[in-house]
């Protein structure tokens, strides 16, 4: 009698707890709607809808209330914020405290761990969700980020291996397992900008780093879950970039009132590709009427909520950062077939990451035109790169200016026109 006994005790103590963990679930996903804006983005919907269906569980005789508390981890995975994270990870923790058994859960937990930048802390949950598998393949997402967190992590080892010396900081504070990304990835940026202006451009080694620091940042930037590309959008990086304007004759045009008001939009159409910025406004006669490139800013505090980018584009680039609030928006504003190519997180941000121009005197704010204005003048791929309406003072930031005039090779005053080629 004793076993049965034993087993009959401890389903009565599971019994006991089980409620007691589902209204903590419970507290956790009323704390997050307490706490959080009004929003009607879509993934916010699904996930207040996946509490609703929690919540209802939780009466129903004939509803599991771990799977819709599970739903609701999903959701918030899948809404990408940071308070949406930390309440997958509450509802993880939660799940796999009911069941330790949960694969579901030892997966959520390990992608929530994941996107609050806790990557070691991940590897131990994607190892726990594997090994529950009993040899069976995991998920595609779990896979691709266990080895894109292993990959990532032989990036530093080998970047700090070119200078053990002055790298030996940073391995102590890749040694601390709870060591986030959001604190690694700043002092590595740090490492690397000192070793370039100690050794210069032109040591192997240095070159050897910058190597490994922008293949880190592709690392960085994959998001744990990745995102469709909207609306048949194609995602493209650098590479792809200056595949686009390689050979073309680029014009970059001023959002300005002379420039609605000249007689300019027909030159201006006959460029290859033109670039507009921000919230821009067509008049065919002075504007022109075609967009190759739409390039946007997304400016002052997160979540960067604001109206879709509706206007039609050939690319669209979107400055912005940190990485997920950027990811976020671009997500919910981007409109299905808007545009034909989309930049991806390798270029969110080309003044500050050392992958690309790594400069870091332009201020916090630089303006959108002289972004990417700076981003194509790097890519060094077109022929002929102009400015349109930009010969005014006020147009760009006064050291931004003073950039552009120490290489224009012309000034047309009658035509508005600064030629840096």
């Amino acid at each position: 009698m004793t076993k049965p006994l034993a087993g009959l005790f401890k389903a009565r103590q599971k019994e006991a707890v089980e409620p007691a963990l589902y209204a903590r679930g419970m507290r956790l996903c009323g704390e997050h709607l307490a706490a959080r804006d009004a929003g009607s983005a879509p993934p916010q919907v699904r996930l207040t809808q996946a509490i609703g269906v929690f919540a209802a569980s939780l009466g129903s005789p004939s509803a599991d209330p771990f799977d819709a508390l599970l739903q609701v981890g999903e959701r918030a995975l899948e809404a990408g914020g940071e308070r949406e994270l930390v309440l997958a990870l509450g509802v993880a923790e939660t799940s796999a405290m009911i069941r330790q058994r949960s694969k579901g859960a030892w997966r959520l937990r390990g992608l929530a761990l994941d996107g609050l930048g806790r990557g070691h802390e991940a590897l131990e949950c994607y190892a726990r969700y594997t090994a529950l598998l009993n040899g069976g393949a995991p998920a595609p997402e779990v896979a691709r980020r266990t080895d894109t967190l292993r990959r990532r992590r032989a990036c530093l080892d080998a970047a700090l291996a070119l200078f053990p010396e002055a790298g030996a900081p940073l391995r102590e504070l890749l040694d601390q397992p709870d060591t986030t990304t959001a604190v690694v990835a700043p002092r590595f940026a740090a490492y690397v900008r000192a070793r370039v202006a100690e050794h210069g451009l032109g040591d192997p080694s240095v070159r050897r780093l910058l190597d490994l620091y922008g293949g880190y940042r592709r690392l960085v930037e994959r998001p744990a879950i990745p995102d469709p590309a909207p609306g048949g959008s194609t995602p493209i990086g650098v590479g792809g970039l200056r595949a686009l304007v390689a050979g073309r004759t680029v014009c970059l045009v001023a959002n300005a009132g002379d420039v609605a008001g000249s007689a300019l939009g027909a030159e201006i159409d006959r460029y290859d590709l033109v670039v507009r910025c921000d919230a821009f406004r067509i008049r065919a006669g002075g504007t022109g009427e075609r967009t190759g490139l739409h390039a946007v800013s997304l400016r002052g505090d997160t979540p960067w909520e604001g109206p879709a980018w509706t206007q039609r584009a050939g690319v669209r680039l979107v400055f912005g950062d940190p990485a997920a609030d950027w990811r976020r928006a671009t997500r919910q504003r981007l409109v299905p077939g808007a545009q034909e190519h989309v930049g991806d997180a390798s270029l969110r941000r080309p003044l500050s990451d050392p992958a690309l121009l790594g400069e870091d005197g332009w201020g916090p704010a630089p303006t959108t035109a002289f972004t990417v204005l700076r981003l194509l003048d790097f890519l060094d791929a077109s022929p002929r790169l102009d400015l349109i309406g930009f010969t005014l003072p006020g147009r760009l930031r006064p050291k931004e200016a003073e950039w552009v005039m120490d290489r224009a090779t012309h000034v047309d005053d009658s035509k508005m026109r600064i030629a840096l080629r």
